[in-house]
């Protein structure tokens, strides 16, 4: 790894590394804003779902492979080829769009090569930070990450809204599709320094045999074992379920949309917060209990957002919940990328993503099945038990109390 001291936020590489990854995000939330406009305005909101099921179904099935090919032919090479593949394929659907409308089998196309080349894109793209920064500037890496993800969740939707205002569903994907490409010229003048433990000996092994020996490499660690499952359960009912609460919370509680919008915005602020801080921070001399105490603050906060009755209150505890948890986001994942092996970082990475964003869809219609039977302050009480849960487990390992940065 390179030598210098320089922190991550003056480093130009991990810049470009940065501006490619929240452009990236970026096109994400526009393609995902176009495509389900263009499916409902075709098929109706019934066909949105299945569409968007399809490009999640390969994306959940294929994410494991996924890391296995990031870890066999590097990272950037395979987060580089799967951008311009998103950018292509989405220019040209923009342009059929354009010339012949939005055709629902064209849309279903689209999902599923969407999806599939995403499996490929995340697992890449979580291994290459400890290939851009040495090890003592991953915090502030993430925390850079994290502040790119809140961004872009705020901007790509005025982004979305507008062009589809202007030029419709052909325009809002062309848009994401220059997205993409404006993160492939950034992500090409990124450096990465080589992998020195990489093996270069001996005959190559099977992709099969790589993917049984990442698992092994797990089992083998369970310091590191544990740390995914905490970094699994902590973030899995915030990339999306908790949004879906929310809304069954705000009608349950008829506050309507303009609360809705401030907890939101609150929870998107509060975690942009912590990742400013995370990112200025020189260093965390007790970066686990960090993560334990922030994980057990999550928990607290989400519970009494669905159980405090009155709206600025839920506003206030919507920013605690989205800096608590954004927090536990940025040192959960730094402290996985320090602690694993570059040989398996793909991997590795391909296991969180699965739990983080493959998964967590399924508690979608739990979200709804809870709040009707029960309330939807039961299901906010579900989230912040599985927090506690993943907080217990980090305390349960001394290695990973004591884990520093």
């Amino acid at each position: 790894m390179t030598a210098t001291t320089a922190a991550a936020y003056r480093d130009t590489n991990v810049l470009r590394w940065v501006g490619a990854y929240t452009a990236s995000v970026t096109g994400d939330v526009v393609y995902f804003l176009a495509l389900t406009w263009a499916v409902t305005r075709t098929a109706g909101p019934a066909q949105a779902g299945a569409v968007l099921a399809a490009g999640a179904v390969p994306r959940a099935v294929l994410m494991l492979g996924g890391g296995v090919v990031a870890d066999r032919f590097g990272a950037r090479r395979v987060v580089v080829v799967s951008d311009a593949v998103r950018c292509a394929v989405i220019l040209a659907v923009a342009v059929a769009v354009y010339a012949a409308g939005a055709e629902l089998w064209l849309l279903y196309v689209l999902a599923v090569v969407f999806g599939t080349v995403d499996a490929l894109f995340m697992p890449a793209v979580g291994a290459l930070p400890p290939q851009i920064a040495p090890q003592d500037q991953l915090g502030r890496v993430q925390g850079m990450r994290a502040l790119a993800v809140r961004l872009s969740n705020a901007v790509g939707p005025l982004i979305g809204g507008l062009v589809l205002g202007v030029g419709g569903p052909s325009a809002a994907l062309g848009g994401a599709g220059l997205l993409f490409g404006a993160s492939l010229v950034l992500l090409l003048g990124v450096r990465v320094e080589p992998l020195s433990v990489r093996e270069t000996t001996g005959p190559r092994a099977s992709a099969w045999a790589d993917f049984r020996d990442g698992f092994g490499y797990l089992r083998r660690n369970r310091h590191l074992t544990r740390l995914v499952i905490v970094i699994g359960l902590g973030e899995m009912c915030f990339s999306g379920p908790v949004a879906v609460g929310l809304v069954l919370l705000t009608g349950e509680r008829g506050w309507g949309t303009g609360v809705l919008a401030g907890i939101l915005a609150a929870f998107s602020v509060g975690g942009a917060v912590s990742a400013l801080v995370l990112t200025a921070a020189r260093r965390i001399p007790y970066a686990g209990l960090f993560l334990t105490g922030a994980l057990v603050l999550t928990a607290v906060a989400i519970t009494l957002v669905g159980r405090i009755p009155s709206p600025g209150l839920a506003v206030a505890l919507g920013a605690v919940t989205g800096a608590a948890s954004g927090a536990a986001m940025v040192i959960g994942n730094a402290l996985l990328q320090k602690e694993t092996d570059p040989r398996y970082l793909g991997r590795v990475s391909s296991v969180t993503g699965l739990c983080t964003l493959g998964l967590s869809p399924l508690l979608l219609p739990l979200a709804g099945l809870v709040a009707a039977a029960w309330g939807a302050a039961a299901f906010f009480a579900g989230c912040g038990a599985v927090c506690l849960v993943a907080a217990g487990v980090g305390l349960s390992v001394r290695s990973l109390r004591t884990a520093k940065f």
